[in-house]
């Protein structure tokens, strides 16, 4: 690759990597393009030698946060050796992530906009979404490694599917209410009763 197409290369990474942050803290509607070139060092004019358009940036930076998201929670999941469950619960469901929008998990701010139907580049943000949606439910059902059963398998993918939406619908809420106690209500009774469903039943008398 030559220095030009190098140099190229590197300005569109930047302004994806800024865009991506800005649709996780302002949502899609706060995206501007004149106010994302300036942030990037960039010109205005410059924007269409990168992305085709407005809506194909908004696909890209939302594809690349909810990505990036969905890896850094792997990651935390990773670092319980004891219980990667726990670990995934207690970095979705900690204070650093409900107060540093900016670098968390996308499935949060976008919910809302990629709910909406009718333009293509909402049609693109959906399938976007999707896509981390199902990613999601794979590393958490993947998680419980007693899974070989179909039997087995299937609660692990309705339990998936409970403690991702519990997650995400905690976070969101937390972030959304004035009072901070109640903020930290809902993270830790979330966490605290997701914790209790993972854990076997003691057998019956």
């Amino acid at each position: 690759m030559g220095h030009s197409q190098a140099e190229k290369a590197a300005s569109r990474e930047r302004v994806l990597r800024i865009a991506a942050r800005k649709v996780r803290t302002d949502g899609i509607g706060g995206l501007g393009i004149a106010d994302l070139m300036k942030e990037a060092g960039l010109t205005h004019g410059g924007f269409y030698k990168h992305f085709a358009s407005r809506d194909d940036l908004v696909t890209q930076a939302a594809t690349a946060a909810l990505t990036e998201g969905s890896a850094k929670m792997e990651r935390a999941a990773r670092k319980n050796d004891q219980d990667a469950r726990a670990g995934l619960l207690d970095a979705y469901l900690g204070k650093q992530h409900r107060d540093t929008p900016a670098t968390g998990c996308a499935l949060v701010p976008l919910g809302a906009a990629a709910g909406r139907d009718g333009t293509e580049g909402d049609l693109h943000l959906k399938d976007a979404y999707e896509r981390q949606v199902r990613a999601y439910l794979d590393l958490i059902a993947g998680l419980d490694d007693d899974t070989d059963d179909t039997d087995d398998a299937t609660d692990a993918r309705a339990e998936a599917v409970l403690t991702l939406s519990a997650l995400v619908g905690a976070v969101l809420m937390s972030r959304a209410v004035a009072d901070e106690g109640l903020s930290d209500e809902l993270l830790e009774t979330v966490n605290a009763q997701l914790k209790r469903r993972g854990r076997p039943l003691p057998p019956s008398a």
